[in-house]
Formats: C-alpha cells, sequence, structure tokens
C-alpha cells in the first residue's frame, strides 16, 4: 500500500503543507492569515502554555468561531478531531470515513474515485496543526473571559461605594458587558446580584432602576434573587418603570416580569395590576418596535394562564384591541394573540366580548388553515365558543365569511384528528340555519359534498 503520510512541500520557492498526503495544500501565506503558524513559520502551539488542552472541548467552546475550511471534514462539515489519510490523498474525520466505509461505500466521498485500499492513515501534522490552532484561539477567550469576569467584579464593588451619575454609568458598562458576554452571569449571580435588586426601593430614579432592569433580565436567576424581586413593591416598581421607558426599557421590564411569572413560586396574588395590562396592550399595539410587540404578547400569554385574573384582560378591552390588530401581525406573534383570545373565550364576559366584537368572525375565519395547526386549532375553538353563544347569529355571519368551504378543506386535511373533529361539529351547528341545497352552494366545495 502506498503511504500518503503528510509532508512538507515547496513550491515556487514558498514554503507549503501538504497536509491532506496529495489532496489538499496549506501555503505559508493562508497559514499565518489564519492564525494557524506564526509569522516565522512556526506551529503555535497554545501561546506557549505547556499543558496538553483537550480538543473536543475547545471545539466545543469555540462553536461560533469561524475554522479554515482545511480543518473541516467534508463529510460531516466539523472540525477533525483524528484527522487520517485515504489511499486517494483525501483526508477526513477518522469516525466519518470509517462509518462511511462500514456503510458499504468503496469510493472517496469527495473524488469518488474508487478504494484500491480501505486502510486509513493518521494525518499527524494536520491533527497538531488543529490543535495548535484550536489552543491559540482557546486561549485567547479563556484570557478575554477572564479579563471581563475581572471587569464585572470591579463593576459590582464599584455600585457599592459610588451614587448619582456615577452609579448610573456603572450600571451602563455592567449591562453591556453582561449581554455581551454570557461568562459573566454567574459570576454577577454569585457576587452581586441581591446589591443589583436593592437598587429597586422605593427612591429608585428611573435612570437606575432601568439599568438595573436591563442587567437582571439577562441574569440567570437564582432561587433567592427570585423570591427578593417576588415582593409586591418590587413588582410594581419594574411596572412602573415599564410604562414610563423608553422601548428597550419596555422590552426588558416585560421580559424581567416573564421570567418571574414563568417559576411555579410566583403567587397569583402578585399577577397583574390594570397598569401592567395596560402598559403592555400599549406596547403590543407599537407597530415602530416588533421587539416589543412579540415581548407584550409573550407576557399577556402568560398572564392569561393565571384563570383568576382574565377577567381583569377583559375588562380593559383587550379583546377587540388585539382583534383590530391580527392581520398586521406575523405568525409568531399571530399565534400568541389567537392563544390569549381562545384563553379569554373560556369566560362568560369573553365570550361575549368576542359576540360584541364585529371583526372577530371574518377575521378569524380568514385564519383557518392560513398558519400553523397550532392557529387553526385556537381560531377553531374560538369561533365554536362564538357560535354556540348565539347560534342563529354567528353561525350565519361564519358562513356568509367563507367559514363552511374552510371546515372542509380541514377536515380532508391531515391535520389532528380533534381539530376534525371540532370542525364537523362547528359544520353541523352551522347547517342548522340552511336548507341542504343552500348550504352546499355556501361551502363553495359543490362537487367534495357531492
Amino acid at each position: 500500500m502506498p503511504m500518503y503520510q503528510p509532508s512538507t512541500v515547496r513550491r515556487n520557492g514558498d514554503l507549503k503543507f501538504d497536509v491532506g498526503g496529495g489532496g489538499q495544500v496549506l501555503d505559508l501565506e493562508t497559514a499565518v492569515k489564519d492564525g494557524i503558524l506564526d509569522g516565522g513559520g512556526g506551529v503555535i502551539c497554545g501561546g506557549g502554555v505547556t499543558e496538553k488542552l483537550d480538543l473536543k472541548k475547545m471545539i466545543e467552546d469555540l462553536e461560533s468561531i469561524d475554522v479554515p475550511s482545511v480543518f473541516i471534514c467534508s463529510i460531516s462539515l466539523e472540525p477533525m478531531q483524528d484527522p487520517v489519510t485515504l489511499c486517494t490523498g483525501q483526508t477526513y474525520d477518522r469516525s466519518n470515513i470509517l462509518k462511511w466505509i462500514s456503510l458499504g461505500h468503496f469510493t472517496c466521498p469527495t473524488t469518488m474515485q474508487e478504494l484500491w485500499d480501505d486502510s486509513v492513515t493518521p494525518n499527524k501534522t494536520l491533527q497538531q496543526l488543529i490543535h495548535s490552532w484550536f489552543s491559540q484561539k482557546y486561549l485567547v477567550m479563556k484570557k478575554r473571559s477572564e479579563d471581563v469576569q475581572g471587569r464585572a467584579l470591579e463593576l459590582l464593588e464599584m455600585l457599592k461605594k459610588v451614587k448619582g451619575q456615577a452609579r448610573i454609568q456603572s450600571l451602563k458598562e455592567l449591562r453591556q458587558v453582561v449581554t455581551a458576554h454570557a461568562s459573566t452571569k454567574k459570576t454577577v449571580v454569585e457576587n452581586g446580584g441581591l446589591e443589583l435588586i436593592s437598587l429597586l426601593g422605593h427612591f429608585t430614579s428611573y435612570a437606575v432602576g432601568s439599568e438595573a432592569i436591563g442587567i437582571l433580565v439577562n441574569l440567570d436567576l437564582n432561587s433567592e434573587l427570585r423570591t427578593n424581586l417576588l415582593q409586591p413593591a418590587k413588582i410594581s416598581l419594574i411596572v412602573d418603570i415599564m410604562n414610563e421607558g423608553t422601548i428597550e426599557t419596555k422590552v426588558n421590564s416585560a421580559k424581567l416580569i416573564q421570567l418571574l411569572m414563568e417559576g411555579d413560586d410566583f403567587p397569583a396574588e402578585n399577577v397583574p395590576s390594570l397598569s401592567l395590562l395596560v402598559g403592555l396592550l400599549r406596547l403590543v399595539k407599537d407597530k415602530r418596535h416588533p421587539t416589543g410587540v412579540l415581548a407584550g404578547l409573550m407576557l399577556l400569554k402568560t398572564i392569561c394562564s393565571h384563570e383568576s385574573v382574565r377577567s381583569s384582560v377583559v375588562s380593559i378591552g383587550a379583546i377587540p384591541q388585539l382583534t383590530e390588530l391580527l392581520p398586521t401581525f406575523n405568525n409568531e406573534c399571530l399565534e400568541l394573540a389567537l392563544c390569549i383570545l381562545d384563553a379569554l373565550s373560556t369566560l362568560p364576559e369573553g365570550i361575549l366580548a368576542l359576540k360584541d366584537c364585529p371583526q372577530v368572525i371574518p377575521i378569524v375565519v380568514k385564519l383557518l388553515m392560513r398558519v400553523s395547526e397550532s392557529c387553526t386549532h385556537f381560531a377553531l375553538s374560538i369561533l365554536w365558543a362564538v357560535c354556540k353563544l348565539a347560534p342563529e347569529e354567528c353561525t350565519s355571519h361564519a358562513v356568509e365569511a367563507g367559514l363552511a368551504a374552510k371546515l372542509l378543506l380541514v377536515i380532508q386535511s391531515d391535520c389532528n384528528p380533534v381539530l376534525k373533529q371540532r370542525s364537523a361539529e362547528l359544520l353541523k351547528l352551522c347547517s342548522l340555519n340552511y336548507s341542504a341545497t343552500v348550504f352546499i352552494s355556501k361551502c363553495k366545495l359543490t362537487r367534495t359534498i357531492q
């Protein structure tokens, strides 16, 4: 068998590394540019650190970094950890090429040449280059991480001492550090989380409160911090800051309340004040800021999961306002809004508000089979609740809006059997006000009915 050990070759006087044994050649200029070699042509070996770093861990930790293409296995499109070379001169990661061969493939995956020898040769040079390159990048990342964590600790210490504008500036910088570097989250929680929450008090200024909230919403809050934040006075302050703040502050405040409400320890009595609900509806209606619309709808959905407070949502006119906005929402927001309306339809006053809103039926009918199975489920549930409340009035309105034809489409689709059953029941309810001939014509699917 011919041996295809990686070698160093010279072409036109330039130093080149034949990392693929005749297939992939890495020249000096490219190696230096990509940081694989230093300017003198030597392999970078982790910045002089002698400890052996685990390649698998480094690849996982550096998953978002751009990797030189010569290090990528063309089978998995992932960096190679144990590169081996075939008799064709092409190099692959050992596990990938062995799996390829074990499946009965006797060709080279890249060139499709027939393999006259299925042995593989370890590519030690390329493996060293890969390890050296990842070591360098990993140590730089580690050093940067240590630097930002140290800066986070400095800022936390400063917050214990400074006042006024200096405090605001320190909070602003800490928010930027936490937002940009996930590694600092744990550091802040363990070393200064309570101090941050203590800034949210009766005399907290809007500037301090908005920066503190901007930091807290980016942390993985432990039970101690959550308990402290769940005090009614602090929830009330967050709501006030949300209503007064910039769009960024509104979104951060909504997200923070959302995080707190998702925990099992959230007390129901703390759920929504009318001030929070009104503020969320304003956020949802502000079409200039899509991130605010989404954050507002997500929090409203979470609030409506608490049955005891749905009547408050209905009382502020959420149903007609959300219905009017439905045609303007993207698919993600549309699903959230329909989920909210469906939850509100479980209340007598909610069903009545839906019935009294003239746009509910035509808009919701249009959404059947338009977005997703979840949206169809919510839409059917809303229409069923309204039509059951006032069959004669609402079913006629729904049929004129094209409901019968849409229901037949649902029944004939491959969606959930529960949706098909609900559609059949609603179709039967709609047909009661019509003769068979008239109803078939209303379906606009005469041939299918026959």
